[in-house]
C-alpha cells in the first residue's frame, strides 16, 4: 500500500443490499502506472487527499484496491442497437466503492482495469485516446451544466494494448451518482427476487420521495431522462451508442465512446463507426430515449400492478408523457438560447429549418445572433428581434467553446503519441465554455470541410 492511504471511507451498499448483481473482483496489474490527467478540483469536492491520490497511480489504475474497499464487477443486460443481450456487465470495469459526500452518495468506478467474469472474450483493457476522450468530454458536459458522470483521472498502465495497432493502455477513474442502468433492471427482472430490492435501492438513493410508489419512480426516471436528452439536443451533442445499458436511472450521461458534437446542424448526423443504420442519429435521440424507457417500464410491471397485464395501462400512460416533458424542457432551453422568456414552436421550427438548409454551425449561430453577425435569414431575425431578446442572457447559456471534433481528434492523436499539450489546452478551453477570450479564437471555428467529410468516432473496445 502507498505510504498515505489516498481514498478512505469507501462503502459497498449496492453490493450488500442487492446481492446477485455483482461479483467481487480485483483489477489487473499495471506494470508501470502513471497518472497523465488528474482532476484536482473534483478530488477536492470529493474530500480526497489530493497529493496522496495523485501519487497513487497503482490505486487509480486498479492494480491496488484502496484499503478497506471491496471492488466488484456489476452485472447487467441491455438492448444494443435494438437487440437484446441477456448478459453484458462490466467487461472492463470495476465499481471500487461508494463515497458519502455531505450526504450525497457517489460511485468511484474504473474503466479499462482488466478482464472480469463479464468480459465475453474481450481483453478488458482500454487505450489512452478513448479514456482521455471521456475525461475531456464529460468535464465539458459538466461545465455546460448537463448531468454527467465526472472524470477523476486517466492513468496509463505501462503496457501496450492491441487495437488496430499497439496503443498505450490506460484506465479512467470516474465518479457517478450511481452506475445503475436500465440494463441493470433488465437483468434483475429475469432473476428470481431481484427486481424489487433493486428498485427499492434505486428509489432510496435517487428518488426518495417515490418511496413505496413504483409508478412514481418510473415517472421520475422518465422526467430525468426527458430533461437530459433535451439538453443534449440543445447543445448539439450526439451520444452515439444509446443502448439501454448506457441509459442511467439517475439521469446522468454515461459512457462517452463514439460521441461527437455537431458542427453544421443536421438532424441525420451520425458519427459512430458502428451505427450503420443511423439508429442513434442526432435527431433520433429523443425517440430512442423513449424506447429505452419503455424497456425500463416493462421491468417494473410486476411491482406496479397486481398482475403485469393490469400494470401496462398506468405505465403506458406515464410513458406517453415523455414527449410532452421533452418538448417542455427543449422549448424552455431554446427560449433561453434565444434570450426570451418563452418562444413559439413555429419560430424555433423555422430557425432549425433555416440552419439545416444553410448548413449553419450549431454552436456558432446562437452566439452570432447575439452579436448581430448571424447568417440566419433577415426575415426570421426581424420576427425574433421584435420579441425583445436579451443578448446578455443569451451569452450566459450559449457556449463559445465545445469539444469540436477536429480539435479533439488532433489532441487525442497527439496524446497517444506522448504529447499531452494539445489535450490540456483543449481541456482548459472547454471547461470555460461561455466567457470569450481572444487567444481562444481558433477554438470557436468549425472543422474544415475536408475533415467533416467521412469523419467517424470509435468506441475504443
Amino acid at each position: 500500500m502507498p505510504a498515505h492511504t489516498p481514498i478512505t471511507g469507501l462503502e459497498s451498499t449496492f453490493a450488500r443490499e442487492v446481492p446477485g448483481l455483482t461479483v467481487p473482483w480485483q483489477g489487473a496489474h499495471a506494470p508501470q502506472p502513471r497518472v497523465v490527467a488528474f482532476n484536482e478540483r473534483l478530488a477536492r469536492e470529493l474530500h480526497l487527499d489530493v497529493e496522496a491520490l495523485r501519487s497513487a497511480p497503482e490505486v487509480l489504475s486498479g492494480s491496488t484496491a484502496p484499503e478497506g474497499s471491496s471492488p466488484v464487477a456489476m452485472a447487467y443486460s441491455g438492448h444494443q442497437f435494438g437487440g437484446y443481450a441477456p448478459l453484458l456487465g462490466d467487461g472492463r470495469a470495476l465499481l471500487v466503492g461508494e463515497l458519502d459526500i455531505d450526504g450525497r452518495r457517489v460511485d468511484l468506478h474504473l474503466k479499462g482495469s482488466g478482464r472480469t467474469p463479464f468480459s465475453r472474450g474481450g481483453d478488458g483493457l482500454a487505450v489512452v485516446g478513448p479514456m482521455l476522450r471521456e475525461y475531456l468530454v464529460s468535464e465539458a458536459m459538466h461545465a455546460l451544466a448537463i448531468p454527467t458522470t465526472r472524470s477523476l483521472a486517466v492513468t496509463t498502465t505501462g503496457q501496450d494494448v492491441l487495437r488496430e495497432g499497439p496503443e498505450p493502455g490506460a484506465v479512467l477513474a470516474r465518479v457517478a451518482a450511481s452506475h445503475i442502468r436500465v440494463g441493470t433492471f433488465e437483468y434483475a427482472v429475469r432473476q428470481e427476487g431481484l427486481v424489487q430490492p433493486l428498485a427499492d435501492y434505486a428509489i432510496a438513493r435517487h428518488y426518495p420521495s417515490a418511496e413505496g410508489d413504483y409508478l412514481a419512480f418510473f415517472g421520475a426516471v422518465v422526467e430525468a431522462q426527458a430533461s437530459l436528452v433535451a439538453q443534449w439536443m440543445l447543445t448539439g451533442f450526439v451520444h452515439g451508442v444509446m443502448n439501454t445499458d448506457n441509459t442511467t436511472i439517475s439521469g446522468q450521461t454515461i459512457d462517452y465512446g463514439p460521441c461527437a458534437f455537431l458542427d453544421a446542424f443536421d438532424r441525420s448526423a451520425v458519427f459512430s463507426s458502428i451505427d450503420h443504420s443511423g439508429r442513434y442519429a442526432f435527431g433520433n435521440q429523443p425517440a430512442v430515449l423513449q424506447w429505452n424507457l419503455a424497456r425500463f417500464g416493462e421491468t417494473l410491471l410486476s411491482l406496479i400492478g397486481p398482475t403485469p397485464e393490469e400494470a401496462i395501462a398506468p405505465v403506458t400512460a406515464v410513458l406517453d408523457t415523455f414527449f410532452e416533458r421533452y418538448e417542455r424542457h427543449f422549448n424552455a432551453g431554446m427560449a433561453a438560447k434565444l434570450g426570451l422568456d418563452s418562444v413559439e414552436t413555429a419560430l424555433v421550427h423555422d430557425l432549425l429549418n433555416i440552419m439545416e438548409r444553410g448548413g449553419l454551425d450549431w454552436t456558432g449561430t446562437f452566439r452570432a445572433l447575439s452579436r448581430g453577425t448571424s447568417s440566419v435569414d433577415a426575415e426570421w431575425i426581424s420576427r425574433w428581434r421584435a420579441l425583445g431578446p436579451s443578448f446578455d442572457e443569451m451569452d450566459l447559456v450559449n457556449p463559445l467553446y465545445i469539444p469540436r471534433n477536429h480539435l479533439l481528434d488532433a489532441a487525442l492523436k497527439a496524446a497517444t503519441a506522448g504529447d499531452l499539450g494539445p489535450f490540456e489546452a483543449l481541456l482548459d478551453v472547454v471547461t470555460h465554455p461561455f466567457a470569450q477570450r481572444d487567444e481562444w479564437a481558433e477554438f470557436t471555428r468549425p472543422a474544415p470541410q475536408e475533415f467533416q467529410t467521412g469523419f467517424q468516432t470509435f468506441c475504443g473496445t
